[in-house]
């Protein structure tokens, strides 16, 4: 199979730099996936579960927060606020932070608190996604 290079970075870290075969991402779209030879695209990554497969055939999935995909020239490049591998993922505090954040959606707060505390649940049920995938 073509692969292509890609680059996926946080803003804390490098992630991962290689050759792929495939990417698969969230975006404001729905999941978009990405082979060899795309087309030049920009997108909007919101939070979910990207999955990739290297040139070795290894397929690997992390948990992603917002941010975007370039793609130019056959190159691939992610850039999001935080990237996780499941086994960096604690499910309990997820599930807790989902639980606080159900109580703050029922109580009276600015739209601002309200989008912030959507935003927080929707990371969480992310990252427990990508924490209980079995696929691969």
């Amino acid at each position: 199979m073509k692969t292509f290079e890609l680059c996926i970075l946080a803003a804390d870290k490098p992630f991962f730099q290689g050759k792929c075969e495939s990417i698969v991402l969230p975006t404001t779209q729905g999941e978009y996936g990405i082979l060899a030879s795309h087309r030049n695209t920009v997108a909007a990554v919101v939070p979910g579960m990207l999955r990739y497969c290297t040139a070795d055939g290894e397929q690997y999935i992390a948990s992603v927060s917002e941010g975007i995909v370039k793609i130019e020239n056959g190159d691939v490049l992610v850039l999001v606020d935080t990237i996780e591998r499941p086994e960096e993922i604690d499910a309990n505090a997820e599930r807790e932070q989902i639980e606080r954040a159900k109580e703050e959606l029922l109580q009276k707060q600015s739209i601002a608190d309200y989008h912030a505390t959507c935003a927080r649940m929707a990371r969480s049920l992310a990252r427990l996604k990508t924490k209980s995938y079995k696929h691969f």
